[in-house]
């Protein structure tokens, strides 16, 4: 019987690799693999991939106004858009 194949995703950040890792490149971060499983193998020797996500055009979202919050740092502030009066 086939095994199924496993691959490592960062709890940090969600980074996946093919082999196990202890510092994650994207986020530094130590011991923050785990194992998840991407095929599932049936008793049939049929495989079951896990569902993958369609690319969609950029103009096919729609913008929220959001409230923004103050860092405590006026220049930070105005650079991410807060307007101060």
């Amino acid at each position: 019987m086939k095994s199924a194949k496993t691959i490592f995703v960062c709890n940090e950040c969600g980074y996946e690799s093919p082999k196990w890792m202890g510092k994650c490149p994207a986020c530094n971060s130590w011991n923050s693999f785990f194992e998840q499983k991407i095929d599932k193998v049936t008793e049939n020797g049929i495989t079951k991939t896990k569902k993958r996500n369609e690319p969609k055009t950029l103009n096919s979202y729609k913008g929220q106004e959001v409230k923004r919050v103050s860092t405590g740092f006026n220049e930070l502030d105005r650079v991410l858009g807060r307007w101060i009066s």
